[in-house]
């Protein structure tokens, strides 16, 4: 989230360019595909209650004002204290990079109807087959499960649409708040890596977890045999 770049390799490969429609019943924005050799352009989502969509120059004092908060200072990457400068970063070259690379697909989040700034969520591509989720809620809306929606519609696009057959969580082992989000999501927490994340120059422990397609009961595109046990 906010605060974490990632460097890629940039190649050309066939993307798409998305249409978007709502469908109701199931709560979630869905997207047809045309096959084009470009990158990702960014989407629209929606969720029963919550529209996600791509920050612009005009979200910057929201970010500002969400990132003053010790809790998202503390539990996440971005930095502290928390600058103007900071936002200014995030909103106007972090989050247009990562989807001009393809690397990182980041969302603001308010409500269908419009209002302030919610959250902001992402889900990033470490590696093939996997992308692993991100997010910060604004402390005033807190409590409501926002995120735990917010995840689930992320969860379902990158499912059905990127092709991903492991979607990941980490946060560092302490973060009760973000671990209570993805459990409700369904994620299984597998364990805890010893200096898995990286936060503010020191190495912490964190938690890591997994839902997958069959977790919320959709296709993989690759063939999963669990072990035996």
């Amino acid at each position: 989230m906010p605060g974490c770049a990632h460097e890629c390799c940039r190649v050309v490969i066939t993307k798409v360019c998305p249409v978007i429609t709502f469908d109701r019943r199931k709560g979630l924005a869905t997207w047809t595909a045309s096959p084009q050799n470009r990158l990702m352009e960014p989407v629209t989502l929606a969720t029963e209650r919550l529209s996600l969509r791509t920050f612009t120059p005009a979200d910057t004092g929201e970010v500002y004002e969400a990132c003053q908060d010790p809790d998202i200072q503390r539990w996440t990457t971005i930095p502290s204290p928390y600058a103007r400068a900071d936002a200014d970063g995030f909103v106007n070259r972090m989050v247009p990079d990562g989807w001009r690379h393809d690397t990182e697909y980041t969302f603001a989040v308010r409500a269908l109807e419009g209002g302030p700034l919610v959250a902001a969520a992402s889900l990033h591509h470490p590696r093939s087959g996997a992308w692993e989720v991100g997010f910060w809620t604004a402390k005033e809306h807190r409590g409501r499960g926002y995120m735990t929606e917010v995840v689930l519609g992320l969860a379902r696009w990158a499912f059905t649409d990127l092709r991903c057959t492991r979607l990941e969580w980490r946060a560092e082992v302490g973060n009760t708040g973000s671990r209570s989000v993805v459990e409700k999501a369904g994620f299984t927490v597998e364990g805890t890596l010893r200096g898995g994340l990286l936060n503010k120059g020191t190495l912490r422990d964190s938690w890591v977890g997994a839902l997958l397609p069959s977790d919320l009961g959709l296709p993989s595109h690759q063939p999963y045999l669990p072990a035996r046990t």
